[in-house]
């Protein structure tokens, strides 16, 4: 009995030094962000009552009866003055949940709410969902856009067939969620994020055709449509707002990240990209920014990337991968960027307003061809001379 307690005293000790690990700025960045050196959450930060049973008589042994893989992909939300993630949780057996973890402060004690969030059916159960995307509309509601996952039953015999929708849920309090009808499109969609005010009077997505649950097919980028009825939400006509172009970031895929920022400047954006290497798909994050009066204008369109995993961010259970569908903008101008890295774990960096919109507005476009690239180098090289510094 004693050593039973004295074990779990341990384990609790241990919990709660993660939890309170205070987060530092890494020393040299490159100007536009901060990154920090600690994930802000891993799969240990997941509560112990999810994983252990405390029950000396039914796990003498102490072991964990349900076992956590991940913690990754996380809408995130400023509510009631706290830094609010919902996380994609990654149990042992590959399935995901939503559930939500808050800071006091945005880069460190992230601790997760009592529960996991229990979220409704659709009509047609989903076997697994993931990566939301939180919207707090003009309309008064919070929305949560997020993946749908089920079997391809078209294809009986191919276990690993699968179809993808955008589901669609909404809640006052991140607590009590209310499911809507899946979006109801021609295409399999994996990203879809709603623009967070009304467009001539519509609900406003941001998508991603694809003709498969992987691969893009005849998907030509980041998509634009406008919806009458939220509650039965349907896209009969998408438009193309950033294509996909060949041997840059953006070539297999792209797709919009978390809801844009309103600037007096224009809509900042943060997207992801994604190319072939060798060794794989490589997910990279990248900007853009579009216009106030007209969110399918893109005014800004910075090339490369903007974000990539490095150092230890690099290795997970999907390597090379840096994926981000949250983001909170403070009233003081201050941007935390939450981001997985590798399928794995979750990070933030901090930016500001004015910082992103500097980079999106004045870093080169991409020009397409090794010739412009080299060119707009010795342009800087040539402005750098006639500087004292």
């Amino acid at each position: 009995m004693i050593e039973f307690e004295q074990k779990v005293a341990a384990l609790r000790k241990h919990h709660e030094e993660l939890l309170a690990q205070k987060n530092e700025p890494l020393e040299w960045g490159n100007g536009i962000y901060e990154k920090y050196k600690n994930p802000v959450l891993t799969a240990e930060h997941v509560p112990l009552e999810w994983k252990y049973d405390f029950s000396e008589q039914d796990n003498p042994y102490l072991m964990q009866r349900i076992m956590c893989n991940a913690t990754l992909n996380a809408g995130a939300i400023k509510w009631q003055g706290k830094y609010c993630l919902v996380a994609r949780v990654e149990g042992a057996d590959r399935k995901s949940y939503f559930a939500v973890a808050e800071s006091p402060n945005g880069i460190d004690n992230f601790r997760f709410w009592e529960e996991p969030i229990t979220m409704p059916d659709d009509v047609v159960p989903a076997t697994n969902i993931y990566d939301m995307r939180l919207t707090q509309h003009e309309d008064g509601w919070i929305y949560g856009v997020f993946c749908a996952e089920r079997h391809d039953d078209s294809q009986p015999g191919e276990l690993s067939a699968a179809t993808a929708t955008a589901g669609i849920a909404r809640t006052k309090d991140l607590k009590t969620w209310y499911r809507l009808p899946d979006l109801n499109t021609k295409s399999q969609q994996r990203n879809v994020v709603l623009h967070p005010e009304f467009v001539n009077g519509k609900y406003a997505f941001y998508t991603r055709p694809q003709d498969g649950f992987i691969d893009t097919g005849s998907g030509g980028g980041i998509g634009w449509a406008l919806v009458d009825d939220i509650a039965h939400a349907e896209i009969k006509d998408e438009t193309i707002i950033y294509e996909r172009k060949y041997h840059t970031i953006a070539e297999v895929k792209n797709g919009e990240g978390p809801h844009p920022i309103k600037t007096p400047k224009g809509w900042l954006h943060l997207a992801h990209g994604v190319r072939a290497t060798a060794d794989g798909l490589r997910y990279v994050l990248y900007m853009y920014m579009t216009a106030l009066d007209d969110p399918t204008k893109v005014i800004a369109r910075p090339g490369g990337y903007f974000l990539v995993p490095e150092g230890n961010e690099y290795y997970g259970d999907v390597m090379n991968v840096a994926f981000s569908n949250g983001w909170i903008a403070d009233e003081d101008g201050k941007v935390f960027i939450y981001y997985a890295s590798a399928d794995t774990r979750m990070h933030v960096a901090t930016s500001t307003i004015d910082k992103l919109i500097d980079y999106c507005m004045n870093t080169p476009e991409d020009g397409y061809y090794t010739a412009a690239s080299v060119e707009t180098i010795k342009k800087l090289i040539a402005k750098n001379k006639k500087c004292k510094l």
